[in-house]
Protein backbone atom coordinates (compact mmCIF):
# COMPACT_ATOMS: atom_id res chain seq x y z
CA UNK A 1 0.00 0.00 0.00
CA UNK A 2 1.40 3.15 -1.14
CA UNK A 3 0.32 5.05 2.69
CA UNK A 4 -1.61 8.14 3.32
CA UNK A 5 -1.29 11.16 5.31
CA UNK A 6 -3.12 9.55 8.19
CA UNK A 7 -0.69 6.46 8.17
CA UNK A 8 3.12 7.27 8.84
CA UNK A 9 4.63 3.93 9.08
CA UNK A 10 7.92 3.34 7.22
CA UNK A 11 10.66 1.16 7.68
CA UNK A 12 14.00 3.10 9.00
CA UNK A 13 17.27 1.46 9.68
CA UNK A 14 18.77 0.63 12.96
CA UNK A 15 19.74 3.27 15.74
CA UNK A 16 18.91 6.39 17.92
CA UNK A 17 16.58 7.34 14.88
CA UNK A 18 14.32 4.35 14.57
CA UNK A 19 13.63 4.23 18.36
CA UNK A 20 12.60 8.39 17.60
CA UNK A 21 10.98 7.47 13.98
CA UNK A 22 8.55 4.55 16.27
CA UNK A 23 7.79 7.22 18.81
CA UNK A 24 6.75 9.61 16.75
CA UNK A 25 4.33 7.05 14.95
CA UNK A 26 2.80 6.58 18.16
CA UNK A 27 2.52 10.61 18.60
CA UNK A 28 1.09 10.30 14.92
CA UNK A 29 -1.68 7.53 15.44
CA UNK A 30 -2.87 9.17 18.52
CA UNK A 31 -2.97 12.61 16.81
CA UNK A 32 -0.53 14.42 18.33
CA UNK A 33 1.06 15.80 15.24
CA UNK A 34 3.29 18.64 16.44
CA UNK A 35 5.05 15.71 18.62
CA UNK A 36 5.53 13.75 16.16
CA UNK A 37 6.62 16.29 13.37
CA UNK A 38 9.39 17.36 16.63
CA UNK A 39 10.13 13.86 17.10
CA UNK A 40 10.84 12.80 13.45
CA UNK A 41 12.83 15.84 13.07
CA UNK A 42 14.98 14.83 15.54
CA UNK A 43 15.21 11.49 13.78
CA UNK A 44 16.21 13.16 10.39
CA UNK A 45 19.32 14.80 12.58
CA UNK A 46 21.00 11.39 13.33
CA UNK A 47 20.15 9.99 10.10
CA UNK A 48 19.70 12.62 7.31
CA UNK A 49 19.51 10.38 4.09
CA UNK A 50 16.50 8.43 5.30
CA UNK A 51 13.83 9.04 2.82
CA UNK A 52 11.37 7.23 5.26
CA UNK A 53 11.81 9.95 7.94
CA UNK A 54 10.99 12.61 5.64
CA UNK A 55 7.78 10.93 3.97
CA UNK A 56 6.66 10.64 7.96
CA UNK A 57 7.35 14.42 8.86
CA UNK A 58 5.74 15.32 5.60
CA UNK A 59 2.49 13.22 6.78
CA UNK A 60 2.96 15.04 10.14
CA UNK A 61 2.80 18.85 8.37
CA UNK A 62 0.54 17.45 6.28
CA UNK A 63 -2.12 17.09 9.06
CA UNK A 64 -0.85 20.28 10.48
CA UNK A 65 -1.42 22.47 7.46
CA UNK A 66 2.46 23.02 7.02
CA UNK A 67 1.58 22.60 3.94
CA UNK A 68 4.95 24.44 2.23
CA UNK A 69 6.86 22.20 4.75
CA UNK A 70 5.12 19.09 3.65
CA UNK A 71 5.75 19.46 0.22
CA UNK A 72 9.36 20.32 0.70
CA UNK A 73 9.70 16.82 3.22
CA UNK A 74 7.95 14.98 -0.13
CA UNK A 75 9.92 16.07 -2.40
CA UNK A 76 13.04 15.44 -0.35
CA UNK A 77 11.86 11.67 -0.22
CA UNK A 78 11.36 11.51 -3.51
CA UNK A 79 15.13 12.97 -4.33
CA UNK A 80 16.34 10.04 -1.67
CA UNK A 81 14.22 7.21 -3.25
CA UNK A 82 13.21 8.37 -7.00
CA UNK A 83 11.49 4.80 -7.13
CA UNK A 84 9.61 4.69 -3.64
CA UNK A 85 6.06 5.36 -4.69
CA UNK A 86 5.20 6.85 -1.03
CA UNK A 87 7.24 9.91 -1.80
CA UNK A 88 5.14 10.91 -5.26
CA UNK A 89 2.17 9.87 -2.55
CA UNK A 90 2.75 12.32 0.24
CA UNK A 91 3.20 15.04 -2.73
CA UNK A 92 -0.30 14.30 -4.34
CA UNK A 93 -1.51 14.78 -0.88
CA UNK A 94 -0.19 17.92 -0.02
CA UNK A 95 -0.82 19.48 -3.42
CA UNK A 96 -4.44 17.82 -3.29
CA UNK A 97 -5.01 20.44 0.26
CA UNK A 98 -3.35 23.32 -1.99
CA UNK A 99 -5.79 22.54 -4.47
CA UNK A 100 -3.38 21.84 -7.20
CA UNK A 101 -4.68 19.27 -8.64
CA UNK A 102 -3.33 18.94 -12.11
CA UNK A 103 0.14 18.46 -10.33
CA UNK A 104 -1.27 16.42 -7.68
CA UNK A 105 -2.93 14.16 -10.51
CA UNK A 106 0.41 13.60 -12.18
CA UNK A 107 2.09 13.19 -8.27
CA UNK A 108 -0.14 9.86 -7.59
CA UNK A 109 0.31 8.64 -11.20
CA UNK A 110 3.67 8.34 -10.72
CA UNK A 111 2.90 7.10 -7.86
CA UNK A 112 0.67 4.11 -9.32
CA UNK A 113 3.45 3.41 -12.06
CA UNK A 114 5.74 2.21 -9.05
CA UNK A 115 2.86 0.39 -7.32
CA UNK A 116 -0.11 -0.56 -9.78
CA UNK A 117 -2.01 -2.85 -7.07
CA UNK A 118 -2.65 0.17 -4.82
CA UNK A 119 -6.38 0.60 -4.73
CA UNK A 120 -5.70 3.57 -2.24
CA UNK A 121 -3.82 5.72 -4.82
CA UNK A 122 -6.55 4.59 -7.53
CA UNK A 123 -9.27 6.19 -5.11
CA UNK A 124 -7.04 9.24 -5.52
CA UNK A 125 -6.60 9.12 -8.71
CA UNK A 126 -10.26 9.27 -9.80
CA UNK A 127 -11.29 11.86 -6.75
CA UNK A 128 -8.70 14.12 -8.10
CA UNK A 129 -9.75 13.80 -11.88
CA UNK A 130 -13.32 15.24 -10.71
CA UNK A 131 -11.72 17.46 -8.22
CA UNK A 132 -9.93 19.20 -11.22
CA UNK A 133 -12.68 18.71 -13.38
CA UNK A 134 -15.07 20.74 -11.22
CA UNK A 135 -12.14 23.14 -10.72
CA UNK A 136 -11.79 23.86 -14.41
CA UNK A 137 -15.68 24.38 -15.21
CA UNK A 138 -16.03 27.22 -11.63
CA UNK A 139 -12.98 28.72 -13.30
CA UNK A 140 -14.58 28.95 -17.07
CA UNK A 141 -17.89 30.22 -15.08
CA UNK A 142 -15.62 32.90 -13.42
CA UNK A 143 -14.16 33.74 -16.71
CA UNK A 144 -17.52 34.26 -18.20
CA UNK A 145 -18.80 36.26 -15.69
CA UNK A 146 -15.79 38.21 -15.98
CA UNK A 147 -15.67 39.06 -19.14
CA UNK A 148 -18.40 39.37 -20.34
CA UNK A 149 -19.66 43.26 -20.32
CA UNK A 150 -23.14 43.31 -19.36
CA UNK A 151 -22.79 47.65 -18.90
CA UNK A 152 -21.51 47.73 -22.63
CA UNK A 153 -24.41 45.00 -24.03
CA UNK A 154 -27.69 46.58 -21.64
CA UNK A 155 -26.50 50.33 -22.09
CA UNK A 156 -26.62 49.89 -26.26
CA UNK A 157 -30.39 47.87 -25.14
CA UNK A 158 -31.35 50.72 -22.66
CA UNK A 159 -30.59 53.47 -25.32
CA UNK A 160 -32.85 51.14 -27.92
CA UNK A 161 -35.76 51.17 -25.28
CA UNK A 162 -35.70 53.99 -23.19
CA UNK A 163 -37.94 55.64 -25.36
CA UNK A 164 -40.41 52.89 -26.26
CA UNK A 165 -40.90 51.91 -22.54
CA UNK A 166 -40.88 55.39 -21.47
CA UNK A 167 -40.81 54.35 -17.54
CA UNK A 168 -37.35 54.15 -15.96
CA UNK A 169 -38.77 51.77 -13.80
CA UNK A 170 -39.91 49.54 -16.24
CA UNK A 171 -36.29 49.21 -17.32
CA UNK A 172 -34.91 48.68 -14.27
CA UNK A 173 -37.64 45.76 -13.75
CA UNK A 174 -36.79 44.30 -16.93
CA UNK A 175 -32.79 44.47 -16.59
CA UNK A 176 -32.98 43.00 -13.63
CA UNK A 177 -35.15 40.38 -14.69
CA UNK A 178 -32.82 39.77 -17.77
CA UNK A 179 -29.22 39.48 -15.22
CA UNK A 180 -31.34 37.34 -13.05
CA UNK A 181 -32.04 34.57 -15.74
CA UNK A 182 -28.21 34.89 -17.07
CA UNK A 183 -27.15 34.02 -13.58
CA UNK A 184 -29.44 31.01 -13.42
CA UNK A 185 -28.16 29.71 -17.21
CA UNK A 186 -24.11 30.31 -15.82
CA UNK A 187 -25.41 28.40 -12.52
CA UNK A 188 -26.92 25.45 -14.06
CA UNK A 189 -24.12 25.05 -16.80
CA UNK A 190 -22.03 25.32 -13.79
CA UNK A 191 -23.35 21.99 -11.93
CA UNK A 192 -24.53 20.05 -14.96
CA UNK A 193 -22.32 21.18 -17.76
CA UNK A 194 -25.70 21.81 -20.28
CA UNK A 195 -27.84 24.30 -20.54
CA UNK A 196 -31.52 23.70 -21.66
CA UNK A 197 -33.13 25.95 -24.36
CA UNK A 198 -35.89 27.77 -22.78
CA UNK A 199 -37.83 30.98 -23.22
CA UNK A 200 -38.12 33.15 -19.56
CA UNK A 201 -40.99 35.59 -19.44
CA UNK A 202 -41.15 38.41 -17.07
CA UNK A 203 -45.24 38.59 -16.29
CA UNK A 204 -47.14 40.96 -15.03
CA UNK A 205 -47.73 40.63 -11.41
CA UNK A 206 -51.48 41.94 -11.91
CA UNK A 207 -52.73 40.91 -15.26
CA UNK A 208 -51.01 37.57 -15.77
CA UNK A 209 -52.85 34.35 -14.98
CA UNK A 210 -50.69 32.60 -13.53
CA UNK A 211 -52.82 28.95 -13.51
CA UNK A 212 -52.97 28.94 -17.20
CA UNK A 213 -49.69 30.92 -18.04
CA UNK A 214 -46.33 29.69 -16.84
CA UNK A 215 -42.57 31.91 -16.43
CA UNK A 216 -40.73 29.23 -18.56
CA UNK A 217 -41.22 27.64 -22.11
CA UNK A 218 -39.09 24.90 -23.09
CA UNK A 219 -38.07 25.16 -26.99
CA UNK A 220 -36.18 21.50 -27.69
CA UNK A 221 -36.64 21.77 -31.37
CA UNK A 222 -37.10 25.32 -32.14
CA UNK A 223 -33.66 25.69 -34.54
CA UNK A 224 -34.20 22.73 -36.41
CA UNK A 225 -35.40 24.08 -39.40
CA UNK A 226 -36.54 27.88 -40.55
CA UNK A 227 -40.02 26.25 -40.35
CA UNK A 228 -39.78 25.61 -36.58
CA UNK A 229 -37.82 28.27 -35.75
CA UNK A 230 -40.63 30.81 -37.55
CA UNK A 231 -43.31 28.45 -35.62
CA UNK A 232 -41.65 28.36 -32.29
CA UNK A 233 -41.40 33.13 -32.52
CA UNK A 234 -45.02 33.12 -33.46
CA UNK A 235 -46.08 30.94 -30.75
CA UNK A 236 -43.92 32.49 -27.82
CA UNK A 237 -44.80 36.17 -29.56
CA UNK A 238 -48.67 35.23 -28.81
CA UNK A 239 -47.77 33.66 -25.27
CA UNK A 240 -45.83 36.63 -24.24
CA UNK A 241 -49.03 38.75 -25.67
CA UNK A 242 -51.68 36.56 -24.10
CA UNK A 243 -49.52 36.40 -20.72
CA UNK A 244 -49.01 39.61 -20.42
CA UNK A 245 -45.12 39.43 -20.31
CA UNK A 246 -43.10 42.55 -20.03
CA UNK A 247 -40.28 40.46 -21.57
CA UNK A 248 -38.65 37.63 -22.86
CA UNK A 249 -35.40 36.43 -22.53
CA UNK A 250 -34.27 33.55 -24.59
CA UNK A 251 -31.83 31.22 -23.47
CA UNK A 252 -30.28 28.13 -25.83
CA UNK A 253 -26.96 26.03 -26.56
CA UNK A 254 -25.18 27.77 -29.15
CA UNK A 255 -24.56 24.29 -30.63
CA UNK A 256 -28.05 23.53 -31.60
CA UNK A 257 -28.55 27.18 -33.03
CA UNK A 258 -28.62 27.05 -37.31
CA UNK A 259 -30.75 30.06 -37.79
CA UNK A 260 -30.57 32.83 -35.25
CA UNK A 261 -32.53 35.79 -36.24
CA UNK A 262 -32.54 38.04 -33.30
CA UNK A 263 -32.67 42.34 -32.85
CA UNK A 264 -30.70 41.59 -29.06
CA UNK A 265 -27.68 39.18 -28.74
CA UNK A 266 -25.39 38.15 -25.68
CA UNK A 267 -22.95 35.36 -27.02
CA UNK A 268 -21.66 33.70 -24.17
CA UNK A 269 -19.34 30.15 -24.38
CA UNK A 270 -22.09 27.61 -24.00
CA UNK A 271 -25.14 29.46 -24.98
CA UNK A 272 -27.23 32.72 -26.40
CA UNK A 273 -29.68 34.99 -24.85
CA UNK A 274 -32.31 37.66 -26.68
CA UNK A 275 -34.03 39.94 -24.61
CA UNK A 276 -37.42 40.63 -26.73
CA UNK A 277 -39.33 43.82 -24.96
CA UNK A 278 -42.89 42.91 -25.02
CA UNK A 279 -45.04 46.42 -24.39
Amino acid sequence: MAGSASSASAEGNGGDEVSLKEKGNEFFKAGNYLKAAALYTQAIKLDPSNPALYSNRAAAFLQLVKLNKALADAETTITLNPQWEKGYFRKGCVLEAMERYDDALAAFQTSLQYNPQSTEVSRKIRRISQLAKDKKRAQEVDSIRSNVDLAKHLGTLKSEMSEKIGSEECLKEIFSFLIETMETAVKSWHETSKVDPRVYFLLHKEKTETDEYAPVVNIDKAFESPHTHSDCFTFLRQYAEKSFSKAACLVVPKSIISYPQVKFMVWFKFCFMLLVPVM
